[in-house]
């Protein structure tokens, strides 16, 4: 992935705003389909609400609850075609859902539930339909939640990836079939001729060089900074979520999660494994700031989750026990309902009076159906009649051939390597069949096999290969959302010091711009 500002400067069909998943998915699509495309991102890949999201590929359970069967249905369906097309950074992720006397959904309500939710998904394979559990068996399986008034409880399946990780593959899937990708480009400007708009000037944000990108189409897919313009502002309603990351939780299997249902005011939120750690969260709090300020974790957002996970754990957590904590902003279609969480989290496209369309809303789950009727709105103004093809096709990394077969490989040379096994799956999910280059790299550098943070697994030659190959910028966008250290650990300036000399000579940075990008990343 090579990024290259001058090579916005021919003619597209398409000019996107914005590299998080609904304009990487956009571009992917519109790519594939023949197009020739220009992705532009004011900052990294997916930094802002595509990276801060609960990293879940899910129906979502809970909208069951307000009748929202399309959405349900719509939602399985494109985790079941993920799963497939994508096993490397879409796996499975069972979730337990304890049922504890006196609680508002009682066994039989949520039996009800969990058995449409099988239903909906088509009726999925054992490893991911539901179960019940009796007391003993949930309690052994959870044994660190609070026995007291437990009656047993259900297990079912959902998928997890790494969102930022997502993003990154379908940006460099657009590239691959000719589309010109560039981040840390800012749009200053749409360029309106006799009333529509026909392109953008666009000023690169790492030299200061500025082009008028010309476009026969234009898609806003700037999340959060689509509710800055006065005729789109109307549109959106923002709710800010926030997750804690705190140590792994002592289950019997990895890849199980919680999901439950916080005491204060009935909300629903998770407790997932990512990464070694348990991503607590998520919040979801109307947000009515700048959307260009920094996000910030507030006390009150750490007490509400500290607290809400606190009723159900043996041991509970304190803020001492936080390693980590972000935020992200939601945009959601505008609504007349009071609670943010119970607005509809489905999609649309608008279309200002300019021809510039917008993305509105969505979920990272069904973001490429969302992007398919984006590209179709774009191929009817071109009078193309070019269909989607992204649905059932292999991601770009997707390891060719038996993916357990191929699993199996892998995991065997990573261990003749010397990376551990823990490691090594977690190499395996976040590059695919690109793992080959990281066994290059440590063939020729065999000590690069050790843990960057010896809780954390994440090895030093998956660092060299993403500053090498995956158009990192800035010391962030390499440890925070190629491989997200900057919350998985509690480096000091000393040790993001140390990481950044280490990437220097494959970013050309000399001693100046190291400081630079470690005082950046530590502000």
């Amino acid at each position: 992935m090579k990024r290259d500002f001058s090579g916005l400067e021919s003619p597209f069909d398409l000019l996107i705003c914005g590299g998080g998943i609904h304009g990487a998915w956009t571009a992917y699509d519109a790519a594939l389909r023949g197009l020739k495309v220009a992705l532009v991102e004011r900052g990294d890949w997916g930094s802002a609400t595509s990276s801060a999201s609960s990293k879940l590929i899910h129906g979502g359970l809970r909208y069951l609850e307000a009748f929202d069967f399309r959405m349900v249905r719509k939602s399985l369906g494109e985790r079941r075609m993920l799963s497939r097309v994508a096993p490397h950074c879409v796996w499975p992720l069972r979730f337990g859902l304890p049922v504890y006397a006196h609680a508002r959904h009682g066994t039989w309500k949520l039996k009800a539930g969990l058995t449409l939710y099988d239903l909906l998904a088509g009726l999925p394979d054992e490893r991911m339909r539901h179960h019940h559990l009796n007391v003993v068996d949930f309690s052994e399986r959870f044994p660190f939640l609070n026995g007291n008034g437990l009656k047993g409880g259900f297990t079912y399946g959902d998928s997890q990836t790494d969102d930022a990780r997502l993003v990154l593959e379908l940006v460099a899937g657009a590239m691959e079939h000719g589309a010109t990708c560039v981040n840390h480009a800012e749009i200053t400007e749409w360029i309106e001729e006799n009333g529509r708009v026909r392109g953008a000037t666009v000023q690169d944000k790492m030299s200061g060089a500025v082009l008028r990108v010309l476009a026969k189409e234009c898609v806003s897919a700037s999340g959060q900074w689509a509710a800055a313009t006065s005729q789109s502002r109307h549109w959106c309603r923002l709710t800010k979520g926030v997750h804690l990351v705190l140590p792994a939780l002592p289950v019997k299997d990895v890849n199980e999660a919680l999901l439950l249902t916080a005491e204060r005011d009935g909300r629903v939120f998770f407790m997932l494994p990512w990464y070694g750690r348990t991503l607590l969260g998520t919040t979801d709090t109307d947000y009515r700031g700048d959307v260009n300020d920094r996000l910030e974790v507030g006390d009150d957002d750490a007490d509400y989750l500290l607290s809400a996970a606190n009723h159900f754990l043996r041991t509970p957590w304190t803020r001492r026990d936080v390693i980590a904590s972000f935020a992200g902003l939601r945009v959601l279609k505008q609504s007349e309902k009071s609670a943010p969480s119970a607005v509809s989290r489905d999609w649309e496209l608008r279309t200002a009076d300019n021809g510039l369309h917008y993305s509105i809303g969505g979920k990272l789950t069904t973001a490429r159906e969302d992007a398919a009727f984006i590209v179709d709105a774009v191929c009817a103004g071109l009078g193309r009649k070019d269909r989607c093809s992204t649905w059932g096709r292999d991601f770009p990394w997707k390891p060719s051939g038996d993916f357990a077969a191929w699993s199996e490989e892998a995991c065997t040379q990573a261990r003749r390597l010397g990376v551990d096994a823990e490691s090594a799956e977690w190499l395996m999910r976040r590059h695919g069949s690109r793992v080959a280059q990281v066994f290059s790299i440590l063939e020729e550098t065999p000590g690069l096999a050790e843990r960057i943070v010896p809780d954390v697994p994440l090895i030093h030659a998956d660092l060299i290969l993403c500053a090498r190959e995956e158009m990192v910028q800035h010391l962030s966008d390499l440890l925070r959302r190629r491989m997200p250290l900057l919350i998985l650990a509690k480096l000091d300036e000393k040790d993001i010091r140390r990481l950044a000399e280490q990437v220097a000579p494959e970013m050309g940075w000399d001693t100046a711009r190291i400081s630079q990008e470690v005082k950046d990343c530590c502000g």
